[in-house]
């Protein structure tokens, strides 16, 4: 099956990340994928597991077996997608027209997956005698929390055992829609919740009560505020450029008739590659206590992803590029603002590199879409480093 026939069946997957939102439906999370995943493995007639990471929320992980001389590598796709409202096209309805295909995920990132499976399927057909083991992990949750990459890095650090679900890889290789670049570096990212508290009374009587989003105004003056300092002042990474902060959602108030006595806000704070994460709510905190009025409080955070650095990776993308640019041409060794699964692997000491076809410009669109020849060209690449068993 060629990668394009691959993604088509993937795109027909619904396999939507609810995103921390309380929704269900048949299009929601990743059970469907993991069985189709599942069958696929059995067939290629490889070694598989299933690992529930959450009720209902697996990854599924296949190995083949290679030169135990030779590195292992691991590859990563994650089997999520972000939601789909707002698109202008039907989603789980793969379809192909000038060298495209459409649909959700077809960029971010089952291209990516297919063209991984593809590689990998090769792989295991022809045997390549450089080829060491190949791992090929299908993550679950990558959109929201990362979860699933974050369950299979956990696992290493347990006791090894005859298990291989519990070895390290060598090297690592992230799918994400890169142009066929290699990412050596990214940001990290730190994701919570700030509320505002106020006390309720009838609208006709506003005075009566206080108002939790009025008070979340004064915050979030002060947060943008801030949020225009990070990029102004804070020190450059030379591929991440600046850390940067947002604030996403908002939500207040059971009725327009009621002065609300709660607001909540969801704020991204983005971390570059030699920042101290753990630092970053109690700086705001700090900041925003010496200049609003009212009582604020933070949550624990509910997403921790680290950046990727590009400090132990040069030897795996130097030699993925050199693959690369004999297919393909020139490439180039870049630095991206968005955060992926390569953090839970890079926060390990493992080299790790994220390598995709497709542009990050299509990703999450309402229109998404990917080229079928960066298919075909990213799954020759993939084949070609692993039998070169570097």
């Amino acid at each position: 099956m060629s990668p394009a026939s691959l993604l088509k069946e993937l795109i027909a997957i619904p396999s939507v990340n609810p995103m921390g939102r309380d929704v269900d439906g048949p299009e929601f999370l990743e059970g469907r994928m993991t069985s189709f995943l599942e069958d696929w493995f059995q067939t290629l007639g490889v070694p598989h597991n299933t690992v529930e990471v959450e009720p209902g929320r697996c990854n599924v992980v296949a190995r083949h077996v290679g030169n135990p001389d030779r590195p292992v590598v691991m590859l990563d796709a994650h089997q999520d997608t972000v939601p789909v409202e707002g698109m202008v096209i039907p989603p789980f309805e793969p379809t192909e027209k000038d060298g495209r295909i459409y649909g959700r995920g077809s960029c971010d990132v089952k291209g990516g997956m297919a063209s991984m499976l593809t590689a990998f399927a090769r792989i295991v057909r022809e045997q390549p005698t450089d080829c060491g083991d190949v791992i090929m992990s299908c993550s679950c949750d990558e959109e929201h929390g990362m979860n699933g990459i974050l369950n299979l890095a956990n696992s290493w650090l347990q006791e090894p055992g005859e298990d291989w679900l519990k070895r390290r890889p060598d090297m690592v290789i992230i799918a994400e829609p890169t142009s066929l670049d290699i990412v050596v570096a990214h940001r990290g990212v730190t994701r919570w919740t700030l509320h505002t508290s106020g006390r309720a009374s009838h609208s006709s009587k506003p005075s009566e009560g206080i108002n939790a989003i009025y008070h979340m105004a004064e915050v979030l003056k002060h947060l943008k505020d801030y949020a225009d300092l990070l990029e102004q002042t804070e020190p450059q990474h030379p591929l991440c450029g600046t850390p940067t902060l947002s604030v996403g959602r908002i939500g207040g108030g059971i009725s327009v008739n009621v002065v609300p006595d709660n607001c909540s806000i969801e704020i991204d704070r983005r971390v570059l590659p030699g920042e101290d994460q753990s630092t970053v709510i109690d700086q705001i905190t700090n900041y925003l206590r010496d200049r609003v009025s009212c009582e604020f409080e933070m949550s624990e955070p509910w997403c921790v992803v680290g950046p990727l650095s590009d400090n132990c990776n040069s030897t795996l993308a130097d030699n993925l590029m050199k693959v690369a640019e004999s297919v393909v041409g020139s490439r180039n060794k870049i630095g991206v603002a968005y955060g992926t699964n390569a953090a839970a692997t890079d926060a390990l000491e493992i080299p790790t590199v994220v390598f995709g076809p497709g542009s990050i410009e299509q990703a999450h669109t309402k229109d998404e879409w990917i080229e079928t020849v960066q298919l075909d060209q990213a799954a020759e690449i993939l084949y070609g480093f692993l039998a070169n068993g570097d």
